[in-house]
């Protein structure tokens, strides 16, 4: 029998008691990882992809290859990550459109829940309802009064069928009895550049990525889907408090990192705990606050929970509302 000096066996003791994320970081890439983002360049999905990669470099000192792949509201880049073998070496920047509003509003959705490995969600901010300055209207009430004047002849932007801007679109229009016509982009970034041109008239927007313009006065804001107001905007209402027809509406968006399915646990826990490393860091929390957005880390079967109830939730919404249409 071999006897360990009393130090090593203690240490190797304590070893077994540490909990697995704390045994699994010596996990390191074999290969460059493909970081593959569910939308155009430019919007949260991208600025959290890119921040990680960015992270992961600089810590690993492994290549990171962002890749944007918009299009099919984020559902394009999913199923090419779902196919993706399960070696870590494929990562899915993602968001809630393509991971849980998806599988109830699509048809014909070529992947499934079970297909994916949920890593960590990053952060998490409410949408933003945003017009050109030519529209005439100041708060929600004129808004949804010019509506009803003009059924049918305004345009919203959103970023992309079946992200979270089309679904607040259109529970909007439902509810208020509005028309107006939905023009789809391949994220929010190119839907934003077309607002301040003029060529759409409104767009709900994650405030991650539109309180810039809002705070430059390129667009205006009229009130945030959150259930109460944001700190960082204390003068914009929520929108649940502008109208009786509108007291039920809430939305939040998050946008988080999955793999897919059967990755190597360690590998899987390696990643999880460098995004929280990530999300710990001053400069990672001085990005979000100028973002308006709130650090989101959790294990992968803390964002395995929440990915469930919210695709629980948005299924309910979608049902209730009627709503489906054909997978592109």
């Amino acid at each position: 029998m071999i006897v360990l000096p009393r130090r090593v066996a203690l240490m190797a003791s304590l070893a077994g008691l540490l909990p697995a994320t704390a045994r699994a970081s010596n996990w390191r890439p074999s290969q460059p990882i493909k970081l593959i983002v569910a939308a155009a360049p430019g919007g949260t999905t991208d600025i959290m992809a890119r921040l990680l990669a960015a992270h992961l470099q600089s810590r690993w000192g492994a290549s990171v290859v962002v890749e944007n792949k918009g299009g099919g509201g984020g559902t394009i880049a999913a199923a090419e990550v779902a196919r993706a073998a399960p070696d870590m070496l494929t990562l899915l920047s993602t968001n809630i459109g393509p991971q849980s509003i998806a599988y109830s509003l699509f048809r014909n959705l070529p992947y499934k829940p079970e297909n994916f490995q949920p890593v960590s969600n990053m952060i998490r901010t409410a949408n933003v309802l945003v017009l050109h300055p030519s529209v005439p209207a100041s708060t929600v009430p004129e808004l949804v009064a010019y509506l009803r004047r003009n059924p049918g002849k305004m345009t919203y932007g959103t970023a992309g069928v079946g992200q979270s801007p089309h679904v607040c679109g259109a529970w909007f229009s439902q509810l208020t009895g509005t028309e107006a016509a939905a023009v789809h982009y391949r994220g929010s970034a190119p839907a934003m550049l077309d607002l301040m041109a003029g060529n759409i008239q409104f767009m709900f927007d994650n405030l991650s990525t539109a309180i810039q313009q809002v705070r430059n006065g390129k667009v205006k804001a009229l009130a945030v889907t959150s259930v109460e107001r944001n700190l960082r905007l204390p003068d914009i209402p929520a929108l649940r408090e502008t109208m009786p027809e509108l007291a039920e509406y809430e939305m939040n968006s998050w946008f988080g990192i999955v793999a897919p399915t059967g990755v190597p646990r360690p590998a899987l826990e390696a990643v999880n705990l460098e995004i929280k490393a990530l999300l710990a860091t001053p400069e990672a929390r001085a990005r979000f606050d100028e973002m308006a957005g709130t650090p989101a880390y959790g294990t992968p079967e803390e964002f395995t929970a929440f990915i469930n109830n919210e695709i629980e939730k948005w299924g309910a919404v979608v049902r209730r509302e009627g709503v489906q249409i054909d997978a592109t």
